[in-house]
C-alpha cells in the first residue's frame, strides 16, 4: 500500500528490540508498514502522502496509561480548576479568585484533586479563611488527595450543612466549639464522604460535556498519551455516564484509545449490578477505540482499603470474603477479567486467598487479571500472583504521598515502595499509570520522572539508587506494559510494521535532558491510528481544530490544563517532620532519605 503519512528526519524509538532506533516511518490504514532509514522511507511515497519532516525530534510510542479514569474526568473537565503542576500556593489562590468571580450561580469552583501541599514554593495548604476571602460568595469545593476537602461558607450554605447535619458515611465534618461546621470534611475511614459531597454539585449538559471530553482528550494527547485502561469510578454508573464517550467514538471524536472497565457502585447491590452487566456486554465489545476491558477497579465496597496514609491502615470488613468470592467466580466463570484496587498487602493476601479457591475450581490465569496500586506488596504475594497469571498496574500514587507514608510508616519502609525493581526481576506483566484525576494528577511526566528518579513532587527522594529505573524501563512499562492489561500487546505499545501508529513526537529528548526535565516534556505531535491528534510547535499546522470550550466561564478556557509553563520551584524547604520511628526527616529538600 502507498502510505498515507511519512515521518522521516526524526530519532524514532521503537522499543522493537529487533529494531530499536530509526528515522522515518510510514503509515497506511492506521497502522505501521514500514521502518527504517529515510532513504528506504521516503522512497515509498505516493502523489498523495504526506511527508513531515520531523527536524530530529526524538518520537517514542504513544503513552498508554493503565490506570486512568479518563471516562468521567472528561465529563467533569470543563468545570474543575486544575492546580495540577502549579509552582506556589498564592498563584493557586489568585487563579481560584479570578475562576469564582467569572462563574455563574449555582455553579461551583472545584478543584478536584491532582496536587498536593509540598508541590507548593510555601510548602503548606491553604487555610480556610483564605478560601473565604478568594471566593466569598461562590461555592468552592476544594478536594485534597482522598484524604480531605475543604468548603468554604458560601459552599457549605449551598450544600446546607449546619450544626444539625449528621457525619456522612464514611467521614466527618469537623465541627468549632459551637458545632458548626468550619468547611473541613475528613475522609475517615473512607472516601465516601468526599464522593457524596462533590457528588450535589451542578453537573454539565450533555452537549457540554462532549465538549469537555474533546478537550480533556486533546489534554491528554498534548503530553503523548494515545491509549488509557479506564478504571471507573464513583458516580460512574454503566451505560449512562458512558453515552459521551460512545458518542464521540461514533462521530469520530475520540482521541484517546480507552478499554474501560465496569466499577460496582452501590454497597450490597454489587453482585446484582455483575450480573446484569454480564448479560449486557462483554470484554472486547466496541471499536478499536472503545471498547469493553472487565470488571473493577471495585468489584466489591467492603473490599475498598483506601490509600490515606494519613490514618492507620484500614482494617476489610469479616464479610469482605463472602462478599466477593461469589463476584470473583461469577467473573472467572463468564471469562471477564479484572482489577481490583488494593493499597496494602494485608488486603492483597486476603484478596489472593480467594483467588486461589476460584481457581482451583475455574482457572483464571488465562483472564489477565490485575491488582491496582500495591504500594506495599510483600514478595511472598508477588509470587502468589505470578502463580496465578496475574499482573500489577502501577501509579506515582508515592509522589503525592510519600511524605504522608513516611510520616506514618517510616523512612525505611518507604524505599522499595512499590517494589519496581523485584516485580521486573520476576517478569511480571506491569503497566504504569497515574490514577489521574483525583488521587493523583493524569500528568503522564510526573510518573515517568517518578520511576525515574523516585522523587515526590515536593523533592523527597523516596528509593535508593539500585531501585530506581532506567528512562527505557520506565517508558516501556508506560507503553507496551500497560498493553497487557487490556490484552492489546500484540497491537500497541511498541513501533512495528502491523502496528497501531500511535506514537508522539517529543518537545525535547527524553533519553538526553537532564533527569527533572523529564517532567516538563510534552508531545509536538501526537498520531492516533495514523491520524494526527495534537500538533504544537512547529506542527502547529497540522493540529485538527476544537470547538470553543463551553461553558464560556470554564476554568478551562481561562487557566487550561496541567501547568506545565513554569519551571518547579526550587526545593529547599528544609521542614523538619517527625515520622512514625521517631526519626526527624527534612521533607522536600532533595536528599535521599
Amino acid at each position: 500500500m502507498n502510505p498515507d503519512i511519512i515521518l522521516y528526519h526524526g530519532k524514532i524509538t521503537t522499543l522493537n528490540p529487533a529494531q530499536p532506533e530509526v528515522t522515518a516511518i510510514a503509515i497506511s490504514g492506521g497502522v505501521i508498514t514500514a521502518l527504517g532509514s529515510d532513504d528506504e522511507i521516503l522512497k515509498l511515497a505516493a502523489t498523495q502522502t504526506k511527508t513531515i519532516d520531523l527536524h530530529k525530534r526524538r518520537v517514542i510510542p504513544g503513552l498508554n496509561d493503565s490506570h486512568l479514569h479518563v471516562i468521567r474526568a472528561g465529563l467533569f473537565y470543563n468545570l474543575e480548576l486544575r492546580w495540577d503542576g502549579v509552582p506556589t500556593l498564592g498563584l493557586a489562590l489568585e487563579q481560584l479568585k479570578q475562576q469564582a468571580e467569572r462563574t455563574p450561580p449555582p455553579q461551583w469552583v472545584r478543584v478536584i484533586g491532582g496536587w498536593n501541599e509540598f508541590q507548593f514554593a510555601e510548602g503548606r495548604m491553604p487555610t480556610l479563611a483564605e478560601l473565604n476571602e478568594a471566593a466569598p460568595h461562590t461555592p468552592v469545593f476544594l478536594l485534597h488527595l482522598y484524604d480531605s476537602a475543604l468548603l468554604n461558607r458560601a459552599a457549605l450554605a449551598a450544600l446546607g450543612f449546619d450544626k444539625s447535619t449528621p457525619n456522612p458515611p464514611g467521614g466527618l465534618i469537623a465541627r468549632d466549639t459551637k458545632g458548626n461546621p468550619t468547611g473541613l470534611l475528613t475522609a475517615e475511614p473512607s472516601a465516601l464522604i468526599l464522593y457524596s459531597t462533590i457528588a450535589n454539585a451542578p453537573k454539565l449538559s450533555f452537549d457540554d460535556q462532549l465538549n469537555s471530553t474533546r478537550h480533556y482528550l486533546r489534554e491528554l494527547n498534548r503530553f503523548g498519551v494515545t491509549s488509557v485502561a479506564d478504571a471507573g469510578g464513583g458516580g460512574q454508573n454503566y451505560p449512562d455516564d458512558y453515552a459521551v464517550a460512545k458518542k464521540l467514538d461514533q462521530d469520530g471524536h475520540l482521541t484517546v484509545r480507552v478499554a474501560y472497565s465496569l466499577f460496582a457502585q452501590k454497597s450490597g447491590e454489587e453482585q446484582a449490578d455483575y450480573a446484569r452487566w454480564l448479560k449486557m456486554t462483554r470484554p472486547g465489545e466496541g471499536s478499536d477505540l472503545l471498547r469493553v476491558n472487565g470488571a473493577g477497579e471495585n468489584l466489591v465496597w467492603s473490599a475498598a482499603d483506601f490509600e490515606n496514609f494519613l490514618q492507620p491502615r484500614p482494617d476489610l470488613k469479616p464479610t469482605m470474603e463472602s462478599e466477593l468470592e461469589p463476584i470473583v467466580r461469577m467473573l472467572a466463570e463468564a471469562k471477564w477479567p479484572w482489577r481490583i484496587h488494593a493499597t496494602y498487602d494485608e488486603s492483597i493476601g486476603r484478596f489472593l486467598d480467594i483467588f486461589e479457591r476460584v481457581h482451583r475450581d475455574v482457572p483464571i490465569d488465562k483472564l489477565r487479571w490485575f491488582i491496582d496500586h500495591a504500594e506495599t506488596i510483600s514478595d511472598k504475594n508477588l509470587e502468589r500472583i505470578q502463580k496465578l497469571g496475574g499482573g500489577i498496574a502501577i501509579q506515582h500514587r508515592m509522589a503525592y504521598q510519600g511524605e504522608y507514608y513516611i510520616r506514618r510508616f517510616g523512612l525505611e519502609s518507604a524505599k522499595r515502595k512499590p517494589p519496581l525493581k523485584k516485580m521486573l526481576a520476576m517478569g511480571l506483566p506491569i503497566g504504569a499509570g497515574s490514577d489521574g484525576t483525583r488521587v493523583a494528577s493524569y500528568h503522564p511526566w510526573t510518573c515517568l520522572w517518578w520511576m525515574v528518579t523516585s522523587k515526590t513532587v515536593g523533592g523527597t527522594v523516596l528509593h535508593e539508587e539500585s531501585e530506581r529505573l532506567s528512562r527505557e524501563q520506565a517508558l516501556r512499562l508506560y507503553t507496551h506494559g500497560s498493553a497487557w492489561f487490556s490484552s492489546e500487546d500484540d497491537w500497541k505499545g511498541t513501533l512495528a510494521v502491523g502496528r497501531f501508529a500511535d506514537l508522539a513526537v517529543l518537545s525535547d529528548d527524553y533519553f538526553a535532558i537532564e533527569d527533572d526535565a523529564i517532567r516538563g516534556l510534552e508531545s509536538v505531535l501526537t498520531l492516533v491510528g495514523g491520524r494526527i491528534v495534537h500538533g504544537a510547535s512547529e506542527f502547529a499546522s497540522h493540529a485538527p481544530p476544537l470547538p470553543p470550550v463551553s461553558p464560556d466561564w470554564s476554568p478551562v478556557k481561562h487557566v487550561g490544563g496541567y501547568n506545565n509553563s513554569l519551571p518547579s520551584p526550587p526545593i529547599h524547604q528544609h521542614t523538619p517532620i517527625m515520622a512514625a520511628d521517631g526519626r526527624v526527616w527534612t521533607a522536600g529538600c532533595g536528599c535521599n532519605l
